[in-house]
């Protein structure tokens, strides 16, 4: 068992989400930065979509009441028994250990791998906690000091393989460039407002959390009211809302909205949106369709 000695302002319980469910209004959910959960759990010996701790905004600790193989996936000053650690490494925690872990201030989000994976129970084929619906998870809710948190049984893994990939997830730019494509009301923006878009520099608003990232910058106006009939939307959906200051659906973000979308975030560069902590920069690119293929495609061959 694991014991939230002190929990963060925000951590819950995430795997790589539901891969089917948005028929019926479930979003992916799931890691918001999955390649820094399959990084994880590949170094801790786990399948690549093990449940572990997103653990997210600042420092807590966790005490280990078993033996156990940890791995903190993202840049973080990690303490074991107040002894600094690397993370990104495989930790052998002995019996009654703690773990202080606080997130470098420029990422948001790091993942606590733990071989044989976070042993909470699967709802509808996943362990992700899907707070607007309040289940999955550790009781469909954010962890709070005083939970108690199962492990499950090591599978055949191999502990502490690395996976074909830079062996830890590369610090981010501090000023990044997202790709996106042409979103379907692409032609509803005409060309001031598109160029206002692609050459603006947007901040991430503390009003941020899983389900959309609120960006503050320049203006985009489009043609018409930006109330529409409502329609399928996915992660990564840059929607425009009234008030010209661009929404960008994330993981637990709906599966339909009525604001109209300029553009789509490739799944590549979502993580390194994901990752901007409140106050940072983002600015955005766009590419072709067949750009954004390859871009998944490498994107996956590194995972």
């Amino acid at each position: 068992m694991i014991e939230v000695v002190k929990a963060p302002p925000f951590a819950t319980i995430q795997d790589l989400g539901w891969d089917t469910g948005r028929a019926i209004g479930l979003p992916r959910s799931g890691a918001m930065d999955p390649a820094a959960l399959r990084f994880g759990n590949a170094v801790a010996g786990n399948p690549p979509g093990a449940a572990a701790i997103e653990w997210a905004l600042g420092a807590g600790t966790l005490r280990f009441e078993e033996e156990a193989l940890v791995v903190v996936a993202g840049r973080a000053d990690v303490r074991l028994n107040d002894r600094a650690v690397a993370p990104g490494a495989p930790l052998a925690i002995l019996r009654g250990s703690t773990l202080a872990i606080t997130p470098h201030p420029g990422r948001r989000f790091v993942y606590v791998a733990v071989r044989g994976g976070i042993d909470v129970p699967a709802v509808l084929g996943s362990r992700s906690t899907y707070l607007p619906g309040g289940f999955g998870g550790h009781e469909g809710r954010r962890l709070k000091t005083g939970d108690r948190l199962a492990v499950g049984a090591p599978g055949l893994e191999p502990a502490g393989a690395v996976p074909a990939r830079p062996e830890h997830p590369p610090a981010h730019t501090t000023e990044p460039k997202l790709r996106v494509t042409r979103g379907p009301q692409w032609n509803r923006f005409d060309a001031a407002a598109r160029d206002a878009f692609f050459a603006g520099r947007f901040t991430v608003s503390p009003a941020s959390d899983r389900m959309g990232y609120r960006l503050s910058g320049p203006v985009i106006t489009s043609r018409e009211t930006a109330t529409l009939p409502s329609e399928a939307a996915c992660p990564g959906a840059v929607q425009i809302p009234d008030s010209g200051q661009p929404i960008v659906l994330m993981a637990d973000g709906p599966t339909v909205g009525g604001y109209p979308k300029l553009a789509v975030v490739i799944d590549a560069d979502l993580g390194l949106l994901a990752q901007r902590p409140p106050g940072a920069e983002v600015r955005f690119v766009e590419v072709t369709p067949a750009e954004a293929r390859a871009a998944y495609h490498g994107w996956k061959a590194r995972l």
